[in-house]
């Protein structure tokens, strides 16, 4: 709770990579608080475990009433992946010279979408969607010590650049500085 709150303030994709993680953190534990609190909760700091406990509960309690106790992700996961999409399509829509290395590394990175995409079978996602489970399979690749491509590392790096890019811009756009000197602009136009 303390770090993906840390997390979601400061970079949105490493804060649901991070929750995605929990998670299956808790999935391993097979949703047992009790387990949990031994192994987890525990090891915090004698004063914050009963916050950790309580977050930690109810994210169990989340992921019964969603059904996702096997596998899938919070809504409100969900719902973040969304708002990433939808910012990236506005991005895409606006035509202001600022966001064109934006827009560079988005075609740079669409090749790896669709291949990714093509691969996935029926569990297509988004574009957003997509690169998030790309990332979220590399995490786990290296957790578990597994060797790595050389096209597999590429890829992964141009998608990881522009997943900082929209996560830079995710940011602006939560303090409505992302698109202040459009709307600036289009009132001088007005007046």
């Amino acid at each position: 709770m303390i770090i993906a709150s840390q997390l979601r303030k400061e970079n949105i994709a490493q804060y649901l990579l991070y929750m995605w993680q929990i998670e299956d953190i808790i999935r391993a534990f097979n949703l047992d608080i009790d387990k949990i609190d031994a192994e987890i909760v525990n090891k915090f700091p004698e004063d914050k475990r009963k916050e950790v406990h309580e977050w930690y509960e109810s994210l169990i309690d989340m992921m019964r009433r969603e059904e996702i106790v096997s596998k899938g992700h919070l809504q409100m996961n969900r719902n973040t992946i969304g708002a990433l999409a939808d910012l990236n399509n506005r991005i895409l829509a606006d035509p202001s010279p600022k966001f064109d290395q934006y827009r560079k590394e988005f075609y740079a990175t669409l090749p790896f979408i669709v291949e990714l995409r093509a691969k996935a079978g029926e569990d297509k996602g988004g574009e957003i969607e997509t690169c998030f489970n790309a990332l979220y399979g590399m995490l786990m690749l290296r957790l578990k010590g597994q060797e790595i491509s050389p096209d597999t590392a590429k890829a992964m790096e141009q998608i990881s650049r522009f997943m900082a890019l929209l996560s830079a811009d995710y940011a602006l756009d939560e303090k409505d500085e992302l698109f202040k000197d459009d709307e600036e602009k289009g009132a001088e136009k007005k007046e």
